[in-house]
């Protein structure tokens, strides 16, 4: 393994893992990095052939419930588009299984939740979670991608923010306008504070085991939190958001990623986390400035990789210049790779903004 040499307290040498002083960890912590590091949500997924021929042998839960085969699937991705970081494959939904819930993935559908929690009792009847015990493949799977990465890549862990995974439980599924959710919140209240701080143990367990199975950093995926008003999300979500990062005893970045969001951004930046993740419909540089002293996250537009390479080029180097000379960018999409993106345009975008930022 490649390491880096760093002087302990005592003055004697110490070793630490080449990943330490990776570019994406460095932005991570708002230091100076030689070019800006790029991941991407969603880089190992439907639009890659691999992907779907493995897919087209295995059913999606068991893909997510195989180690061997969750590596295999990142690894490739990673390979294939020279990114800055790996994600462990998996879903934000795996958690509710041990929970009680009857979830299936339908194709042409997505999640489905067949046992949806839309009562007091039903609420009650949920099962505490014991991530080591009914997640352990999850714990398994960032084990075997961390070994099979190359030493100077990082690893992000992650899992769904409790809103989310709560709208899920309740919704049964997608939503358009979260009717049975925002119902639950408001008729509920109780209950409803019951269920996030449930959520919220369990994600909590759940992301240490991630950081000490071999996750180098950490992101919470709050996809639906767009939904909410400002003041819904202080009395509703915000404490337990509060409580979670305060919980987290990993000594990793954690990115905090919402979609949707642009009213909440600064109570997410106040509930916490080390990078605010930006979706695309803010601007980055003038939504930096208003949270102040953090490092972010984004923010393309997913549906730019469908367009030209000039274009992509173009939109990336927008971004870009927002943010030169500032320590602590790492470049993203404001949300996934969307299926039928062709691999070849998300090879560009990594390639270009690689040579673009590099510092000489």
């Amino acid at each position: 393994m490649t390491e880096v040499d760093q002087m302990d307290n005592n003055g004697g040498t110490m070793v630490s893992p080449a990943w330490a002083e990776s570019a994406f960890l460095k932005a991570c912590r708002c230091e100076p990095t030689d070019y800006t590091p790029v991941w991407l949500m969603r880089q190992a997924g439907r639009y890659m052939k691999e992907y779907r021929d493995l897919r087209s042998k295995v059913s999606f839960l068991d893909l997510c419930q195989r180690p061997d085969l969750a590596t295999e699937v990142m690894i490739t991705a990673v390979e294939r588009l020279g990114v800055d970081a790996a994600i462990i494959f998996s879903d934000i939904l795996l958690i509710l299984q041990p929970m009680g819930m009857d979830l299936e993935y339908v194709a042409g559908t997505g999640p489905v939740l067949h046992n949806p929690v839309r009562t007091v009792d039903h609420a009650k009847a949920l099962m505490e979670v014991e991530p080591a015990e009914s997640l352990n493949y999850v714990f398994e799977a960032v084990k075997a991608t961390r070994a099979a990465l190359p030493p100077h890549l990082p690893l992000i862990g992650f899992a769904g923010a409790p809103f989310t995974v709560a709208s899920y439980m309740i919704e049964g599924g997608g939503s358009k306008n979260y009717r049975y959710t925002k119902q639950f919140m408001y008729c509920y209240s109780s209950a409803w504070h019951d269920l996030m701080a449930l959520i919220t143990r369990a994600t909590v367990k759940y992301l240490n085991g991630q950081a000490t199975a071999g996750a180098q950093a950490l992101q919470l995926f709050d996809s639906w939190i767009g939904c909410l008003s400002p003041a819904d999300y202080q009395t509703f979500v915000f404490p337990h958001m509060q409580h979670l990062f305060a919980s987290l005893s990993a000594d990793v970045p954690v990115i905090h990623f919402g979609t949707g969001n642009a009213t909440l951004l600064k109570q997410q930046r106040e509930a916490g986390g080390d990078v605010i993740g930006l979706d695309f419909r803010v601007d980055l540089s003038s939504t930096w400035d208003q949270l102040g002293e953090t490092a972010v996250q984004g923010n393309l537009d997913p549906c730019v990789l469908f367009a030209d390479p000039e274009v992509i080029q173009q939109k990336s180097k927008l971004i870009l210049d927002q943010v030169r000379g500032r320590n602590g960018h790492i470049f993203n999409l404001g949300h996934g790779v969307l299926p039928e993106t062709p691999v070849d345009h998300v090879i560009e975008l990594v390639d270009y903004v690689h040579n673009q930022s590099t510092k000489n």
